[in-house]
């Protein structure tokens, strides 16, 4: 008996720290973390879009080009703020991201696509207020030509700029000069020939790869700054640079971009610096995740984007919690209906359970989605049906005239081979569901697996340690003949 009730003192502990971990977001008690439910796309609203390897039809895209693809795209995701986004490989060429929760999609589905190829450009061949002009227009650089220098060297950040603005699109043209006719009594008509001037290729002296950090930081008018921090290579490449090219303009070009013209002041020897210019907090944040987290290896494009509205997201999740809280009322009820006394002790430890693993998806964390909530729910089925087969093992050594002590340990025995044997292959499906959804993109199907999985093992340990320990605690000092009633025997 005595081991009985350190085992309840154990359980009171587990399910008060989960209570604990359960409480509303705005009730801080005792130093509690800060710990949320994270909901998914299809319940709080967000975004849904595919993308896909931008390369001509028939190429075969690398497969390790691929996945570092998806992993700058998820650290892309994550450094805009946005929690328990989902990015998936599907197939050879497609990636899927889920954003739940954000407020622009427009400008996070552009700062997932961006290939962010920072480029640091020579402009000495002309003034800074010309330079000036160039501000968002594309440009030609020889940075990746066939025919151009191809640069080796790393590149790094600037320092002064002007501001950055949406990115248009500027197709480059090339300027015809009409002949000019003249005609005069008596004289032979003479025209100028056509004029077709050079297109300006512009010299990339360095790219982004020697960026160690980039931050956004407040400037002393109240706006922002991305200030960056080179590797000890691209620190000595770019104070060679500045101590060269002092009053020259060094262009920092994005995607073949003119984002910023920066005069060089002085040498910067440090590795370090900060790109200024009228930042708005979105679009300095923006270029930081882009610098921040590099280019990507090969360039994509959006094939379908699919908008979840926060009304649609929670009507979901209201229909959801009316739907578990009536199937978990349901199966109280028939708990205790159906068992009497043993039932009213599997409908605590039913609450337990699910305080229990509520607190897990919470802390772990664990995004709940509609098939989250539904692996949830039929795991309350998995929890329910082992202690059925308790109960009715219990029945039966009632019913051949044994203690309520001996026949409790007799059921549970003879029950826990069916218990354990089940959830096993339970956790071996869940672990079929999971591998599949993350090689095919099937970010539902993990959802479900994973909710599943983990109801499961607490299911276990409610099934195997809480529902005893209240058997014996309850029962032990009971006489059966006196109450057959109480066991619905």
């Amino acid at each position: 008996m005595s081991r009985q009730y350190r085992t309840l003192i154990i359980i009171v502990v587990i399910v008060i720290i989960a209570i604990w971990l359960d409480l509303p977001n705005n009730l801080s008690l005792f130093g509690r973390p800060n710990v949320f439910t994270h909901l998914g796309l299809d319940l709080v609203g967000g975004v849904q879009a595919l993308l896909e390897a931008d390369v001509p039809a028939g190429t075969t895209v690398d497969p390790t080009s691929m996945n570092t693809a998806v992993k700058i795209v998820e650290n892309r995701v994550n450094g805009l703020g946005v929690s328990e986004a989902v990015v998936q490989k599907a197939g050879s060429q497609r990636i899927v991201v889920e954003i739940p929760g954000v407020k622009d999609p427009q400008q996070a589905i552009a700062t997932i696509k961006t290939t962010g190829l920072l480029e640091f450009v020579d402009m000495s061949s002309i003034s800074p207020q010309e330079a000036f002009t160039m501000i968002n227009q594309k440009i030609v650089t020889d940075f990746g030509s066939t025919s151009g220098p191809q640069q080796p060297s790393p590149v790094v950040t600037p320092t002064l700029g002007s501001s950055p603005t949406t990115s248009p699109t500027l197709t480059a043209t090339t300027e015809v000069i009409s002949p000019t006719i003249k005609t005069t009594p008596g004289a032979i008509t003479s025209t100028t020939p056509t004029q077709t001037p050079t297109l300006q290729i512009w010299h990339t002296v360095m790219t982004g790869s020697a960026i160690q950090n980039v931050n956004v930081v407040p400037d002393q008018t109240g706006g922002y700054q991305v200030a960056f921090t080179l590797t000890s290579d691209g620190g000595k490449i770019f104070s060679d640079i500045t101590s060269a090219h002092v009053g020259d303009v060094l262009a920092i070009i994005l995607d073949k971009e003119v984002i910023s013209t920066p005069t060089i002041q002085n040498a910067i020897t440090d590795g370090k610096g900060v790109i200024t210019g009228k930042f708005t907090s979105a679009s300095a944040n923006q270029l930081a995740v882009q610098l921040r987290y590099g280019s990507l290896p090969i360039p994509l494009k959006v094939v379908e984007v699919s908008i979840v509205g926060p009304t649609l997201g929670q009507d979901s999740l209201r229909k959801s919690l009316i739907a578990g809280g009536v199937g978990l009322g349901i199966v109280i009820f028939f708990m205790a209906f159906y068992y009497r006394l043993p039932g009213l002790l599997a409908d605590l430890a039913l609450i337990c359970y699910a305080l229990i693993a509520f607190s897990v998806f919470r802390s772990y964390p664990i995004t709940l989605t509609l098939p989250g909530i539904a692996g949830f729910v039929l795991s309350i089925g998995m929890a329910v049906d082992a202690n059925i087969l308790i109960f009715e093992r219990l029945k039966e050594e009632l019913r051949a005239g044994r203690s309520l002590r001996p026949a409790i340990d007799l059921g549970w025995g003879r029950a826990w081979p069916s218990i354990r044997d089940s959830n096993f292959s339970t956790l071996i499906t869940c672990g079929v569901l999971y591998f599949f959804g993350s090689a095919f993109g099937a970010s539902i199907v993990k959802g479900f697996s994973l909710t599943l999985a983990i109801g499961v093992l607490v299911s276990l340990f409610t099934a195997v340690i809480v529902t005893r320990t209240f058997l014996h605690l309850v029962l032990d000092n009971l006489r059966f003949a006196e109450h057959p009633k109480w066991f619905g025997v």
